[in-house]
């Protein structure tokens, strides 16, 4: 532009030179008229040259304040330069304009001095721009370069407000996310709010079914009328949906895609579509801290936008849509560990619950227990220790042997029933399945009468006969457990009558059989190495049943799977555990039908000789032999069932002893501390109800003076430990139930000693 108006003014003032040369003006004093006549000339030239002086005055003006305002270092000795030959430029002008009048020469002086001051100014001038134009080409380029700066700085401030922007959406989008713990909330809420900010069409979320074999739509932001097989589910293997789950971005889907037409909703157009993937997490993936090695699950995030030919996916938006599914799997990976977290309380609830009613039944059986205990206490077992303890005294009397056998009969029968019944207590055992056996000596042939009229009995109550074989003579004083002997030899006759009233039954007992001719017998199913010296006794219990004999009776009788055991009162499995501790063995052989039909018992004693085992129906001298450290004992019995007391006092009294009985504990006390009879002897029941038994043994042994009076327990307690709580509490003695004459004898005898 401004060289085209230089170019101008230069053609102006060649075409002006021209037209003045073709023009013959007369030379200078010489008259002329009109326009172009030398005073008009004049008067146009002094008006110039005053126009030009006072344009070149105001200029250096305007450069000294344009200096002072300006940041001009480097450029201000030329503009001082450019001001001075400027003012020299309008004096020269200014002076002409006074040399059109007849003039002096001072003036004409003055105007020559202006003139070369102003050839000197404006060469100086021309010299300084020859190094002034570099400098003014760098400064252009200096401008270009902070041009582009400003405008890079531009486009970075943008940018950072399009990341602040959008960093406030997403994190306004993430408070309305995270607001909600529930799965469903929160993708509704995604797809409102992702609709807010980015003006969709519509939204939708697709997850995979339980098989992963196809992708449910699941969620939608604009709700349809009317669902079909196309709108909700696509395949997981089509090719739009294995790109999105293979790739970490935002995917922009083409205008055919079968994923894009299934999330346009109901409307048939619509804008650019874009789907992103976002990981499904599940804690049951998890065990023990440790995940399982499974396929990574992908749920598809689609956004459709409204069908605007200028409306395209920017980079801005792509990116919210980003950082969007991001927090969006992180709430739904929080949500589904709330889910499972929840879902696990549940479960402990629940099973805190079975726990708490399990408890409940558990001591509402163990209250039933102790009250059936309790009734089997009182009902049962004290009149049975009762009984036992008149029958000891019974055998010490002068008895016919027929009555002696009906005693021994009956004081075995008592411990087999004392014994059935600690069983049902749990007081005999601790732990079901463990016995001890209690090895001592014993006469056979005894037991073998005792058990066979107790067997007899039991017959003729079922109405079956029966019969005793003793094929050859049996040893009489031998050593084992004569208790548990009696009982398995009961337990074998009563297994056989179980479900029968006819027929007869068979007790055979046989000795000095070789163990070779036991092994080769085919019904013996066990084969065992029997220790030499010591007699072999075979006890076989066999029953003949009549030949039309109704088995649907006996149905329960039936031999259970994998098991010799018959349904019985005492596990056939426990008596041959018992059997096998005393170095024996027990079997049975059933029938076609199952049923039992005979069981035999095989066991080995040691013999005994003669002076082993002192004679019960022998001499009163014998019996007594130390029956005067008994006689004149004065002994104080507390026990507060007034049978058992009476029993336990006569055998006392059947010593020699002095008895004096109390009903409590505290009434125990109050005698020793009153009575004038210096008590020798305390006799406690550990069972009673109504006062602590060791407490009561405690205050004794804290009042006793010297060594009297000496405390002897009376207890059913089977216990291990009972001895040593015993010993403890200062007890100095322990007599078991039933008491019996002769194991109270030797208890007092024992202490006395």
């Amino acid at each position: 532009m401004v060289n085209a108006l230089c170019h101008g003014l230069l053609i102006l003032s060649l075409l002006f030179f021209f037209c003045a040369a073709e023009i013959e003006f007369p030379h200078c004093n010489c008259d002329g008229e009109g326009f172009w006549s030398v005073d008009s000339i004049f008067r146009w030239q002094k008006a110039g040259d005053f126009l030009i002086a006072a344009a070149y005055f105001s200029i250096p003006l305007e450069l000294l304040y344009f200096v002072t305002c300006a940041n001009l270092f480097p450029f201000k000795w030329v503009l001082f330069q450019f001001g001075a030959f400027i003012v020299l430029c309008g004096l020269t002008h200014l002076l002409n304009v006074f040399t059109y009048e007849p003039h002096s020469f001072l003036l004409m002086l003055s105007l020559t001095i202006s003139k070369f001051l102003t050839a000197l100014v404006s060469f100086l001038t021309a010299i300084t721009l020859l190094t002034l134009i570099p400098q003014l080409l760098r400064v252009k380029v200096r401008e270009n370069l902070l041009r582009l700066k400003a405008r890079e700085l531009d486009r970075e401030v943008g940018l950072m407000k399009r990341q602040e922007e959008a960093r406030w959406h997403v994190r306004m989008l993430t408070q309305e996310i995270r607001r909600s713990l529930d799965r469903h909330t929160i993708l509704y809420t995604t797809l409102v709010e992702l609709s807010k900010t980015l003006d969709l069409q519509n939204c939708a979320v697709w997850m995979p079914n339980e098989e992963r074999r196809e992708m449910d739509l699941t969620h939608e932001l604009v709700p349809r009328c009317s669902r079909g097989e196309y709108e909700l589910s696509i395949p997981i293997d089509d090719p739009d949906v294995r790109d999105i789950r293979n790739t970490e971005g935002v995917r922009i889907l083409l205008s055919e895609s079968l994923l894009g037409s299934a999330s346009r909703g109901e409307k048939d157009h619509s804008g650019p579509v874009a789907a992103i993937r976002m990981p499904m997490l599940r804690v049951s993936d998890f065990h023990g801290g440790t995940p399982q090695v499974i396929q990574t699950c992908y749920a598809i995030l689609v956004l459709v936008l409204p069908r605007d030919d200028s409306r395209t996916w920017s980079p801005h938006e792509l990116e919210i849509v980003e950082v969007v599914a991001d927090q969006v799997a992180v709430a739904l990976s929080h949500a589904a560990v709330l889910e499972e977290s929840q879902l696990m309380r549940d479960k402990l609830v629940e099973q805190n619950r079975v726990l708490l009613q399990a408890k409940q039944n558990m001591m509402m059986a163990n209250n039933v227990r102790n009250a059936f205990q309790r009734v089997m206490s009182h009902g049962m077992r004290r009149p049975i220790y009762s009984i036992q303890g008149i029958l000891s005294m019974m055998q010490e009397e002068c008895l016919t042997p027929e009555q002696k056998l009906i005693v021994n009969t009956m004081v075995r029968t008592g411990n087999v029933v004392s014994t059935l019944i600690n069983d049902v207590m749990e007081i005999s055992t601790v732990k079901r399945e463990q016995f001890a056996v209690e090895m001592r000596p014993f006469r056979l042939q005894s037991l073998v009468r005792e058990a066979a009229a107790v067997a007899r009995c039991l017959c003729d109550f079922r109405g079956v006969d029966f019969r005793i074989e003793v094929k050859n003579k049996i040893p009489d004083r031998v050593i084992g457990d004569e208790r548990w002997i009696f009982h398995v030899i009961l337990h074998m006759v009563g297994n056989l009558l179980h479900g029968c009233d006819k027929g007869y039954i068979t007790f055979q007992v046989s000795t000095d059989m070789e163990p070779e001719e036991w092994q080769g017998r085919r019904w013996i199913p066990w084969k065992k190495t029997f220790s030499s010296g010591f007699a072999h006794v075979r006890f076989e219990v066999e029953i003949k049943r009549p030949e039309h004999f109704d088995s649907i009776s006996s149905v329960h009788l039936a031999r259970r799977p994998n098991s010799e055991a018959f349904s019985m009162g005492l596990r056939f499995s426990m008596c041959k555990n018992l059997v096998q501790l005393m170095q024996g063995n027990i079997w049975a052989v059933p029938d076609s039908q199952g049923l039992p039909v005979s069981m035999t018992l095989v066991l080995q004693f040691q013999p005994q000789p003669p002076t082993a085992i002192s004679n019960p129906g022998g001499s009163f001298e014998h019996q007594y032999v130390s029956s005067s450290l008994l006689k004149g004992l004065k002994v104080l019995l507390a026990d507060d069932d007034e049978i058992i007391s009476s029993v336990t006092q006569k055998l006392l009294e059947k010593l020699g002893c002095c008895v004096s009985t109390v009903s409590s504990g505290s009434q125990c006390l109050s005698s020793l501390d009153a009575s004038v009879m210096h008590f020798e002897l305390v006799i406690l029941d550990l069972d009673t109800a109504k006062t602590n038994g060791f407490e009561v043994a405690m205050r004794i042994g804290m009042s006793r003076d010297g060594r009297w009076p000496l405390v002897i327990a009376l207890t059913a307690c089977a216990k291990e430990d009972m001895w040593e709580k015993c010993i403890q509490c200062g007890i100095n003695g322990l007599i078991r139930k039933p008491v019996m004459l002769q194991a109270m004898k030797d208890e007092l005898i024992r202490l006395l000693h």
